[in-house]
């Protein structure tokens, strides 16, 4: 399987040195992916809107990796493990989705069978069903019959529109869960999804109809509080305690439009990063964590890189391991 990408382009990478000893920034410490290298945090870029195009949004979200890694480059090193580019996933078109995402779930699962921990670099929040079908073939080539796979997802949206009731039959970034879902059943592996995070104004009757259907927890943007921000940490911990791997992705349209204007769908409440981050480091610390991906980043609508600045502060609470 193919590991990385032998061309990545490193020049995102690039930012102040500091004189002091001990003060180094990602920019000096992220090396490209080589074969046999030690276990680290592994970047993948998936460079595509074409589900974000077929949902009628706003595409560009295509350039969000680049962008994420330029936002990234210049924050303070504070790891242990290394961190690796492993390059990008481009998807060519609209008609190449399908094929992308297969592309991305070949590269995840050879991530994964060297031990790194696959960070994906979205693009559109097609991205989840390629990342979801990654660690799907590493468990297959484990063994591992019917394992209790957890999904954490961040998002202001469900995203489990049936692509059987779109147009063409094809999915989006409206559909992935919907379709993990249908690849659950058909494997025998019980669906366990969190969203976190939903928008009543932004999705209809029937996709929480579905959602009730399906199992899932759902925690909706209104009621993150301060106040009541412990129980629902407490109910993602009883959700990750009866999971055996998690998967967390994270929409950044979740984040107010405020805080997040780089987006297809700018959310008029939303979270803040504020009560994000909490989440964030107990799926960090649940010694479950898998894979990772961030989504929907679109460096065209941004305002003074506020998305791909969120979206780094994200990576570096979810990475930080000392």
């Amino acid at each position: 399987m193919h590991l990385a990408d032998p061309a990545t382009d490193m020049a995102p990478w690039a930012g102040r040195e500091d004189p002091e000893p001990d003060s180094l920034r990602w920019h000096q410490v992220v090396t490209p992916l080589k074969r046999g290298t030690a276990p680290g945090v592994a970047m993948l870029g998936f460079a595509c809107d074409a589900g974000v195009a077929r949902n009628q949004g706003r595409i560009g979200a295509a350039e969000g990796p680049r962008a994420i890694r330029r936002a990234l480059a210049p924050m303070a090193w504070h790891r242990l493990a290394p961190a690796y580019d492993a390059g990008d996933v481009s998807c060519h078109g609209n008609e190449d989705l399908e094929a992308a995402q297969q592309r991305l779930a070949e590269r995840v699962a050879a991530l994964l069978s060297e031990s790194h921990l696959p960070l994906i670099l979205g693009g559109g929040h097609e991205v989840a069903f390629g990342s979801w079908s990654g660690l799907a073939r590493h468990l297959d080539t484990r063994g591992e019959a019917r394992p209790r796979v957890g999904i954490i997802n961040l998002d202001s949206h469900f995203d489990l529109r049936s692509p059987l009731l779109t147009p063409g039959q094809r999915g989006s970034s409206g559909t992935p869960f919907a379709q993990i879902a249908a690849e659950c059943d058909r494997r025998g592996w019980t669906f366990r999804y969190a969203c976190l995070g939903v928008s009543r104004a932004s999705n209809t009757r029937a996709l929480f109809a579905r959602a009730r259907e399906l199992g899932v927890l759902v925690r909706e943007d209104r009621e993150f509080t301060a106040q009541h921000l412990d129980a629902i940490v407490r109910d993602l911990q009883r959700f990750m305690a009866h999971c055996d791997h998690l998967y967390l992705t994270v929409d950044l349209d979740v984040l107010p439009a405020a805080e997040a204007p780089g987006v297809s769908a700018p959310a008029a409440r939303g979270v803040s990063l504020a009560l994000l981050e909490p989440l964030i480091e107990a799926v960090r610390d649940s010694g479950k964590l898998r894979l990772a991906d961030i989504a929907e980043l679109n460096p065209g609508f941004d305002i003074d890189a506020r998305t791909a600045r969120a979206a780094a502060r994200l990576i570096h609470q979810l990475t930080l391991d000392c």
